[in-house]
């Protein structure tokens, strides 16, 4: 073999290692893609959608976020963050109360005329459903958009920032709703 030609071989690993590198310091520490399973999040996200995540984010109050799942090994949950450490959280007649304060839900206009339809009320309060009256340090309280069909923090408790892998910025399939979560 020709000295050039090694030279060229050499050169074209040399891009296809740093290439790899890049692409692995990305995905385990900048963003990654993940999939969504369910529909806990719809109308938001349905099943199968496919999202970005940022690893970086400061999560706040109605974040989308990725969690590890507290209940169940090796499985992950997409959630709206609703409490914060310190926040006191209860609803009543549909309407969210976060330290007394009334927040609109826009993203949930189609999931509460559906509840309004079944004449069903998503009523609770932190207290109720974990035994706290806040939310304690260094966790988080998150709820699915599709309320009367989520597995969340009413069932399994606070969220810890350690399980949280990071916040959901784009989506990028399905292809005719690529952009960024409502």
């Amino acid at each position: 073999m020709k000295s050039s030609t090694k030279k060229e071989i050499i050169s074209w690993i040399k891009s296809i290692a740093i290439a790899f590198i890049i692409v692995f310091i990305c995905r385990e520490f900048i963003f990654t893609p993940i999939t969504v399973f369910g529909e806990s999040m719809s109308p938001t996200f349905h099943n199968a959608d496919r999202v970005v995540v940022s690893k970086t984010s400061k999560i706040q109050r109605f974040d989308v976020i990725v969690f590890d799942a507290p209940d169940i090994e090796g499985k992950q949950y997409i959630k709206r963050v609703i409490g914060l450490p310190g926040d006191s959280i209860k609803m009543e007649d549909d309407v969210l109360y976060i330290n007394g304060k009334v927040f609109s839900e826009e993203y949930l206009i189609k999931n509460k005329e559906k509840t309004l339809l079944h004449n069903l009320t998503g009523n609770f309060s932190l207290e109720d459903s974990t035994g706290e009256t806040e939310v304690p340090n260094d966790m988080l309280f998150v709820m699915g958009d599709n309320r009367l069909d989520s597995k969340d923090s009413r069932m399994f408790g606070f969220v810890p920032y350690d399980s949280v892998i990071g916040e959901v910025k784009l989506r990028f399939y399905p292809f005719q709703k690529i952009g960024l979560p409502e």
